[in-house]
């Protein structure tokens, strides 16, 4: 029987043995299997039914991470964007022989390997005492200090980013930087989920060496900025 809106999670490689597939959002997620790759998908959901149901949009977009990571603890997969979907097996297929060569070059890049998002907060200079005590001559020498400390510690924390994105980009070939939160920068990894250990060491030294910077690593994911 013909398979209609399959909505879309994943494509990964044809597993050998078969996987623990989650529950989507409203059934069973299903693999569709096509030339040496497989589909993760879950039938029957026609996304124009949640247009105007914020609340089952947030829960959708939910289950869309949720699935793909319960998948991707069991192999390596290559995540699509939320809202991905198909009107039927049959165009999914159409669809996957004609991108067959690009889907394995990606799956094949990405193979063991997860992402990781290095967070860095900015550190803020303790400036000395209120000036409010200080007059006449000495006050504005003080206050040109501080402001030359200021100077001084940006300067020293700017270098410091430079140094730090330098460095893992020439650790790692695979090196994304994402737009600034506010004043954190956000920096992405791809690394052999095997040499996490390693990463984790390698965080500790980059921080020794960036003083004016918090880094904080986050968990393994799929490989969401690799794609």
């Amino acid at each position: 029987m013909e398979l209609h809106n399959l909505y879309t999670y994943a494509f990964l490689n044809t597993p050998d043995v078969p996987l623990d597939l989650p529950i989507g959002f409203a059934g069973q997620v299903l693999l569709v299997d096509s030339v040496g790759l497989s589909v993760l998908v879950e039938p029957g959901l026609p996304l124009e039914l949640l247009q105007n149901h914020d609340e089952k949009l947030v829960e959708m977009v939910l289950t869309h991470d949720r699935v793909i990571n319960e998948v991707f603890r069991q192999t390596s997969v290559l995540p699509l964007r939320f809202g991905t979907s198909f009107i039927s097996k049959t165009s999914l297929l159409t669809h996957l022989k004609s991108n067959v060569n690009e889907y394995r070059e990606k799956l094949k890049n990405i193979n063991g390997k997860s992402e990781y998002l290095v967070k860095l907060i900015p550190c803020q200079l303790e400036q000395p005492e209120s000036l409010v005590k200080v007059s006449g001559k000495q006050y504005f020498l003080a206050k040109k200090q501080r402001y030359q400390n200021q100077q001084d510690f940006e300067t020293a924390q700017n270098t410091e980013w430079h140094h730090l994105i330098d460095s893992m980009s020439q650790l790692y070939q695979s090196t994304v930087v994402a737009q600034p939160q506010g004043e954190e920068q956000q920096i992405y990894l791809l690394v052999n989920s095997q040499d996490e250990a390693l990463l984790i060491e390698q965080i500790l030294n980059w921080q020794q060496d960036c003083l004016h910077w918090q880094l904080h690593l986050g968990g393994a994911f799929p490989p969401y900025h690799f794609i």
